[in-house]
């Protein structure tokens, strides 16, 4: 036994009960981490909404409900779920303290911006499609006639070009395995690995999308709170992803590419909406526009953890520094980096300052109607499914939980890693680059 395992004593008292009886003789973070590591019931490594303790490894109650479909496209991928599923990183594996959750990846990973340098016609990607449908004049492509697992790489160049203009790109009646899922993502950057969300077994980069299971889990989840975190966020939990939000801006190279391929759908509902960082600068005035560039803010990480030098002081989530206003390299178009979900102050701003202009620029991206797209997953083909790619950089998304469950919603998701974000002050914005008219607020 180690010196942590040695420390931390269970003790039977009676039958299903259990005493922790702590030693003295380590450092209390230690004794603490040991604590939290060793026994499920102290569930501070997982997120604080869903208030989940999942044991680890592949799960067998999960299996019990997984979707006729879902199964069906694991079969079909070789993958072997018989021992359960989804299954749950192990605990030994996820941070308990801030700094080691801050550690994570806190070195410069490789990128190449696939997109940077690939056919501004896309001639390659759309004279292969039978159709390429812009679902609205700001945000959203569908792309048909098209299976992701047989593009080429001078086809993928010009999808993830396509992606960085359009934020969003959906493709129908698709035949796509997980593996193949995983290594379209490895294409366009470095795979996040999350160290606490379930993933399909013996594949970690593919992680699980399944509010079903969280309920089945005992995440309370319902038709009374699904939306709360739409008004604050700081107040109200952001339960299951109904919460506007843009995924791991507290990576050091946050999110940059994301794929999610639903494979059980709902009949009616459980859409999901995405809304342009490009369009959402473009409606700020030239003044306002002044005052953001070049500023930073600084962004936290959904799940929280313990300050390793006072662990009883409540969860503390891991924080980052980056542009409000972000460059795209693919693009060069300037972009609002901001959301309500993960976004905590700007700096230098005064609380009070700080919380007035971020909560309007939250409104930006969620009021404007004519910057979003919402989006209806169905195929028309049975026993296929869906794919959406989006920049996560570029975009906020939501879902709506408006099925409440009693139709099976299930999907993989794979994010790719993007750039250090920065900030060009020579960049233009979207409609300033496309000769658009901006209106001149008098």
């Amino acid at each position: 036994m180690s010196k942590i395992e040695t420390s931390i004593l269970v003790e039977a008292k009676e039958p299903d009960t259990e005493t922790l009886l702590v030693l003295n003789d380590i450092p209390l973070d230690e004794q603490v981490e040991g604590l939290i590591r060793n026994h499920k019931e102290l569930n501070i490594t997982r997120h604080r909404s869903e208030k989940l303790a999942l044991s680890s490894g592949p799960d067998p109650t999960g299996l019990k409900i997984l979707p006729a479909s879902s199964r069906q496209r694991f079969e079909e991928s070789g993958i072997d779920v018989s021992r359960g599923y989804p299954e749950v990183p192990d605990r030994s594996q996820i941070p308990v303290f801030v700094d080691q959750a801050f550690a994570i990846r806190n070195y410069d990973l490789p990128y190449t911006e696939r997109g940077k340098n690939a056919d501004k016609d896309k001639k390659s990607l759309f004279g292969a499609a039978t159709e390429v449908i812009n679902l609205t004049k700001n945000v959203g492509t569908e792309i048909v006639g098209l299976q992701l697992e047989n593009l080429t790489d001078q086809q993928k160049d010009e999808l993830a070009l396509l992606i960085a203009e359009r934020v969003v790109v959906f493709f129908r009646d698709q035949k796509l395995s997980p593996k193949t899922q995983r290594k379209l993502g490895e294409y366009w950057g470095h795979v996040e690995v999350h160290p606490q969300t379930p993933q399909v077994p013996d594949l970690p980069g593919v992680t699980v999308i399944w509010n079903d299971y969280k309920i089945k889990q005992g995440m309370n989840l319902n038709y009374s709170n699904n939306n709360l975190g739409n008004w604050d966020a700081t107040k109200n939990p952001a339960i299951g992803n109904q919460v506007w939000h843009a995924d791991l801006v507290h990576e050091r190279q946050p999110a940059g590419y994301t794929h999610l391929h639903l494979d059980a759908i709902p009949g009616v509902g459980g859409d999901t909406i995405w809304a342009s960082g490009y369009a959402a600068y473009d409606k700020l005035s030239d003044e306002f526009k002044q005052l953001l560039d070049g500023k930073e803010a600084v962004y936290i990480s959904a799940h929280g953890y313990l300050d390793r030098d006072d662990p009883f002081s409540g969860p503390k989530k891991v924080e980052r520094v980056h542009p409000i206003v972000r460059t795209h390299p693919a693009t060069g178009w300037k972009y609002l980096f901001v959301n309500r979900a993960m976004t905590r102050r700007i700096v230098g701003f005064s609380p009070v300052e700080s919380d007035l202009i971020l909560n309007y620029l939250f409104d930006v991206y969620e009021k404007n109607a004519d910057i979003q797209v919402r989006f209806k997953w169905s195929n028309t083909k049975t026993g296929y499914g869906t794919s959406a790619i989006w920049d996560n950089r570029i975009a906020q998304h939501r879902a709506v939980w408006d099925h409440e469950g009693k139709d099976a919603r299930h999907g993989t998701r794979v994010t790719s890693l993007a750039e250090k974000p920065y900030f060009d002050p020579d960049s233009k914005s979207q409609r300033e680059s496309l000769g658009k008219y901006l209106h001149k607020w008098e």
